[in-house]
């Protein structure tokens, strides 16, 4: 099974590669999903893109994803030539105008979930077009397998040849709409979800009011429109006899050590299964990973019969563990390897506590604070202002920014 890990900065390429990912996705521009909530890359950042994953011996996919008007027509027809010059593998699409201009120009198409597949119809008729088709969320997993199984018993081909492959939804935030397809941003503030530009209104916690009384009540204490993020690694299992060929993993707009973490997790998952480790056990240390980063609580989505989803009780992300700026690499000496850190912020760091840093190459890097070392020598911690070294198991770069790891104080 292919891990597909999501990229929204050079920061989240190289944890991608760090956790083993075997492909990831991105976008550029306003015309995809996530315009508003990620940090796009330019079109300038396509070959380098590519040239970094090339090393790595990873797959890059492009979201041209959004609604298309006629005026950003000659738009997207040069992100997708500019995205096949500079040698990105496939087009993540769902308006035909992207699909039928990649496919003429002979650029790989994958189906994005907006197409909400269902079923086998479906699949026959988007074959003519891509090689690779999510299919959309609502589906148990059952209805996944009879779907696999049809491609293999009709030959179902895309446009390289080859078996058309199913991928599937995996890890990250669900949205309360089908597939994605959602207007309450749009008939609200006017900024529409499937343009990118969602403001999720469904994540807060909304009022019943009686408009004759004016009596308000809070509706049972529980965000009713914002699902728990999906976590499918306790039944991956099922989702691998499925026979599912790509696992997506969402989270564009999130950070760095998140696309790390689950990206590892699911890759030891899918060796797991593949050795014959996978276990309970297993399971319980990844489920414990998964809790430290960014997330809205779990639940399985549909894909085992539920009929009704389950609602987060809070806003933003219940993590277990906090990453708090501390300040940024000012020197690294790789003949030592000791890192050179001023202290920008108010919180000390000591000797014994965790620590993470992010940065462009760096990607993502933590380990314990062994020794913290000032111009006087060891010190048990270091303040604000200060410019404490330390040594570290790999290289890290000049303004890589540093934080300490702390675990989250829980109110609820």
């Amino acid at each position: 099974m292919e891990i597909m890990s999501p990229v929204g900065s050079y920061e989240s390429l190289m944890a991608a590669i760090q956790g083993g990912a075997d492909s990831v996705y991105f976008g550029v521009g306003k015309l995809n999903m996530r315009s508003r909530s990620a940090n796009n890359f330019g079109l300038d950042d396509l070959v380098k893109i590519a040239a970094i994953a090339r090393e790595h011996g990873l797959r890059t996919y492009l979201t041209v994803n959004t609604v298309i008007y006629n005026h950003e027509l000659e738009e997207m027809r040069q992100i997708v030539r500019t995205a096949k010059e500079a040698g990105i593998s496939a087009i993540i699409a769902s308006d035909m105008a992207v699909i039928s201009y990649a496919n003429s120009i002979g650029m790989e198409i994958h189906i994005s979930t907006q197409c909400s597949i269902s079923n086998t119809e479906a699949v026959r008729y988007y074959a003519q077009f891509a090689d690779v088709m999510v299919t959309a969320r609502e589906l148990p997993l059952s209805q996944v397998a009879e779907i696999t199984q049809y491609i293999k018993d009709n030959d179902i081909r895309g446009p390289k040849g080859e078996l058309v492959q199913i991928e599937l939804f995996g890890h990250g935030a669900l949205c309360m709409s089908v597939s994605g397809k959602c207007y309450l941003s749009l008939d609200n503030y006017n900024y529409s979800a499937n343009r990118g530009a969602c403001l999720q209104l469904c994540r807060r916690q909304y009022l019943v009011k009686d408009v004759e009384s004016d009596t308000e009540l809070i509706v049972d204490g529980q965000y009713i429109m914002s699902p728990k993020d999906l976590k499918t690694i306790d039944f991956l299992d099922k989702v691998v006899k499925a026979g599912v060929k790509v696992l997506k993993i969402e989270g564009r707009g999130r950070s760095a050590d998140y696309v790390k973490v689950v990206t590892r997790c699911y890759k030891e998952a899918v060796q797991a299964i593949e050795d014959g480790t996978y276990s309970k056990e297993k399971i319980a240390d990844w489920d414990q990973r998964l809790a430290t980063v960014f997330n809205r609580g779990f639940w399985d989505g549909y894909y085992l019969g539920r009929k009704m989803g389950e609602w987060t009780d809070r806003y933003g992300s219940q993590a277990t563990e906090t990453k708090v700026y501390i300040g940024k690499v000012a020197n690294y000496f790789n003949r030592i390897s000791v890192a050179e850190v001023r202290l920008e912020t108010a919180n000390t760091i000591a000797v014994g506590d965790r620590y993470m840093v992010l940065g462009q190459t760096t990607g993502v890097y933590d380990d314990t604070l062994k020794e913290i070392r000032l111009n006087k020598g060891p010190v048990p911690q270091a303040k604000q202002g200060d410019a404490f070294s330390f040594e570290t198991k790999v290289p890290l770069h000049r303004g890589d920014k540093v934080y300490k790891i702390v675990e989250t104080i829980d109110e609820f």
